[in-house]
């Protein structure tokens, strides 16, 4: 999920890689649906990627989620589908046993699906099975002979995180309008942070909720697509990446950048609202700089964990040694569209106490 090694931020990660709770509602957004097919535009994402749906082409509708039952290794089984859109009518899925991944996902290995579009008609293909999908319509699923093995609907989840309202005692650090805890911080006209802010002040111990929006990119690859991160400390990367429908890897969203890939890839497609929370515990230091204890992280991303209380060797990628004084957070400038909103933060190394409210005291009389 982060700068030159002078400005203590890489800028740009090398190319690499080919690499909870949630609600779901069980069809597509329609809105959002409608949007897609009037903008009819088959524009060519640029370097920054597309962050207005008014400008996505023909794919994006096809792109996302899907789950239902279908006969699979001679059993029906409930399965989860991506969809990721490749450009020029290319498409790349996943399928997963028992569901998407946070909702019902049950582990183990996975199905990897290529295909295209024909005319309005997308097909994917991968280990004898073929998904045919057109826009807002039922995905059915047929055997290598035809014959239909049952069908998948459309799904748009969100984090129940999205939103959260910060505790009493938070310090709110983008609130949609006032900036004054960042620097270098651009707001679009509807309200988002941009790439490249980081926050006023350091931060040793926290717990820290903020909200991220990756571009749409249908041709890029790796760590071009949609690239952004969180730098705790400036030292310590959650990167921020399109990864959505990919096998999770170490550079790739909510890893800790070429350290550790999450345990679960939770990511949604783009242009979709995710969250991330995150509980930071920074290392110890004694008073001669030596390093006593690591830093713990714990990841949240959609509300599922990912990163279980790990403990943390070093830095991470291109960010700042390690030390025992607390450095900002910055939201990396990789040059894609990457928006953000609702980011706050308790400083549990300083934290506000809560107001004494008097308890009720009932008096019950004997007989």
């Amino acid at each position: 999920m982060f700068l030159s090694r002078s400005l203590e931020v890489a800028f740009l990660h090398e190319s690499e890689r080919n690499a909870a709770a949630m609600l779901t509602l069980p069809l597509w957004n329609l809105g959002l649906m409608l949007v897609v097919l009037a903008a009819g535009a088959d524009a060519d994402p640029s370097k920054t990627g597309v962050a207005d749906l008014a400008h996505v082409d023909a794919d994006f509708a096809i792109q996302g989620e899907y789950t239902g039952t279908i006969v699979w290794t001679g059993y029906y089984r409930a399965v989860g589908l991506q969809v990721v859109a490749q450009g020029d009518g290319k498409f790349i899925g996943r399928l997963y046993p028992g569901g998407l991944p946070g909702n019902g996902f049950i582990g183990g290995s996975t199905t990897a699906m290529t295909g295209g579009r024909e005319g309005n008609l997308v097909r994917l293909n991968g280990e004898g099975l073929q998904f045919q999908l057109q826009t807002g319509m039922t995905v059915t699923a047929t055997d290598s002979a035809g014959r239909c093995l049952g069908s998948l609907q459309p799904m748009h989840r969100y984090s129940l995180t999205t939103g959260a309202a910060p505790p009493y005692g938070a310090v709110v650090l983008f609130d949609g309008k006032d900036t004054s805890r960042l620097k270098n911080a651009k707001v679009s006209d509807k309200g988002l942070l941009q790439i490249g802010a980081e926050t006023v002040d350091s931060y040793r111990d926290f717990t820290f909720h903020a909200e991220f929006k990756t571009p749409y990119m249908p041709k890029a690859t790796g760590q071009a697509r949609g690239n952004s991160g969180f730098y705790l400390q400036k030292r310590y990367e959650v990167q921020v990446l399109d990864s959505f429908g990919l096998e999770p890897q170490f550079n790739d969203a909510a890893s800790l950048y070429r350290f550790k890939a999450p345990d679960l890839n939770m990511c949604f497609p783009p242009l979709s609202w995710q969250t991330y929370d995150i509980d930071f515990t920074s290392p110890r230091f004694d008073d001669a700089g030596k390093r006593t204890v690591k830093g713990r992280i714990t990841v949240r991303h959609n509300g599922v964990v990912v990163q279980n209380h790990l403990e943390l060797e070093n830095k991470t990628g291109g960010g700042s040694p390690e030390g025992p004084n607390p450095l900002p957070i910055l939201f990396q400038n990789h040059g894609n569209a990457v928006e953000f909103r609702n980011i706050w933060l308790v400083d549990r190394s300083n934290p506000t106490p809560a107001p004494c409210v008097p308890c009720a005291v009932q008096v019950v009389r004997c007989r």
